[in-house]
């Protein structure tokens, strides 16, 4: 049942990212850029916040008369400011909701990735910590009842010397150094927030910290749009004498408020802390037989410094030679940070099917499958091909069924991860195997099961990455085609383009 409904939630994330394609293109789908854009909100909520910090009193009394004035009296600048400060906020809600559902979904928190899933869950709290706390700051009617709700929720622990709720019973129980320590809470927390961010991307290797310029463009400009059509405003002000009935609600932050109303502290903290320990445990839950660790072969290595470069964990590091080769750096295996994907492979020199050498051992190998293997693999897959279109499918274990496409002319055959393919493979079986084209596919770019799958493939047959496709390498009989797991249109397009050209 569980499988199923996250084979339900993947696919939906495939066709609405497809569609997401369609419209503004790969590069500028929100979807493949969630993680960047989490970035960027925090920028403008950092940047928006120091603004906002200038003018802000921190009393009682002075609050929420400083908000009031820059919304007000100077919605031109400081108006606009606290409205990009607030929605910049609920989006980066939004999108760290998004980024955990689709991460989920695609079951990319298993083996070397529990570190990113685990780092993360710290970073919910901490960004819903930073929104209540900036709502407390306008004090104001919402403010004030946020302020009694948490401080009740706080006492309910009993960790506590004395009460917290009793600073907001009675008109003058609040005072100035409340908002002073209020206001060090809301710089504090959000640092700490930057801080646990690093963290989260530490062991990703080129990580996407910023979106590209159009995005960046596009989405100031609908922050900008929401903050002049529907500008931020403060409830009336806050009265500790009188409770108000009639609240607007941030529901990207005080989502469990009302339960907490509802149904009171125990329930509402038994929620929040049993969803944070679900989140928690997931990496460990249903846990499946990991992929062995690429090794290196220290007699092929030649410390070029390729796999290191490309290894979407940072699996793979250079250190000084240790063999007395005549080389300067050796490439080291982390086997705990490795998916087993093979991009290391695919980058490697001496990673060639020419190579005469027996065995054909490569400088960084997947026991699953080496370099030798998966020679073998090809030649096999290639022998019994027949017709005027003898095609070869080469794609990835978590795109499209490439089995759907087999017929006597169209094989196929499928690896851990598109990137794992060195270049002159494909020159290999456009020269040696007898087949006619060659069709390379897999998971499209920013739904990559192992991130840069697709973005190295594309470079390396572009000449634009080492080791790179050769130039004698017919590229007219070369279609290399990225699609979800629920599009196979655009592969079995290719082939028939393929086959069309030779007959």
């Amino acid at each position: 049942m569980a499988g199923s409904v996250k084979l339900l939630i993947r696919n939906t994330f495939f066709r609405v990212e497809s569609l997401g394609d369609r419209l503004c293109g790969p590069e500028l789908n929100p979807f493949h850029q969630l993680g960047a854009l989490g970035w960027f909100f925090s920028w403008i909520v950092l940047g928006t916040g120091l603004y906002l910090f200038i003018p802000f009193e921190t009393s009682v009394g002075g609050a929420w008369a400083s908000v009031e004035y820059i919304t007000v009296h100077q919605w031109w600048l400081g108006g606009i400011v606290r409205s990009l400060h607030r929605y910049g906020s609920d989006c980066m809600v939004a999108v760290m909701v998004i980024h955990l559902l689709r991460e989920f979904a695609m079951d990319r928190y298993h083996g070397a990735r529990w570190f990113a899933w685990i780092t993360g869950v710290p970073l919910i709290w901490l960004i819903l910590a930073s929104g209540v706390t900036g709502y407390w700051l306008v004090w104001d009617e919402l403010a004030q009842y946020l302020g009694v709700g948490t401080a009740e929720w706080l006492d309910w622990l009993g960790i506590f010397g004395q009460s917290i709720a009793r600073n907001f019973l009675t008109r003058g129980s609040l005072t100035d150094r409340f908002f002073t320590l209020l206001i060090f809470i809301h710089i504090a927390v959000p640092l700490f927030l930057l801080f646990g961010m690093w963290i989260h991307i530490l062991r990703v290797n080129h990580p996407a910290m910023t979106p590209p310029r159009k995005m960046r463009l596009w989405t100031t400009a609908m922050l900008l749009g929401l903050s002049l059509v529907f500008p931020a405003k403060s409830h009336p002000p806050a009265d500790l004498g009188r409770a108000s009935d009639v609240l607007n609600p941030d529901w990207f932050y005080m989502a469990l408020y009302p339960a907490f109303d509802t149904w009171g502290p125990a329930v509402a903290w038994a929620l929040a802390l049993g969803l944070t320990a679900v989140i928690a445990i997931v990496p460990w839950v249903g846990r499946r037989r990991r992929a062995a660790a690429a090794v290196v072969q220290l007699s092929e290595c030649s410390g070029c410094g390729h796999c290191a470069a490309d290894c979407p964990f940072g699996a793979v590091v250079m250190r000084p030679r240790m063999d007395g080769l005549a080389h300067e750096k050796q490439a080291v295996m982390q086997p705990d940070l490795c998916t087993g994907c093979g991009i290391c492979v695919g980058s490697c020199p001496s990673s060639t099917p020419f190579r005469k050498s027996k065995p054909l051992i490569s400088g960084i190998e997947l026991e699953s499958l080496p370099v030798e293997a998966l020679r073998d693999r090809v030649l096999a897959a290639a022998a019994p091909l027949t017709g005027p279109a003898r095609l070869l499918v080469l794609g990835c274990d978590h795109g499209v069924d490439l089995k759907r496409f087999e017929t006597p002319s169209v094989a196929a055959l499928s690896l851990p991860c598109t990137g794992m393919l060195p270049p002159s493979f494909l020159d290999f079986i456009l020269s040696r195997t007898g087949a006619t084209g060659v069709v390379v596919t897999g998971c499209r770019g920013g739904e990559c099961h192992h991130r840069l799958g697709p973005q190295w493939t594309d470079a390396r047959i572009a000449a634009a990455r080492e080791p790179h496709l050769p130039k004698r390498t017919d590229r007219d009989r070369l279609r290399v085609v990225w699609a979800a797991p629920t599009d196979p249109d655009p592969i079995a397009a290719a082939i028939a383009q393929l086959s069309e050209v030779k007959s």
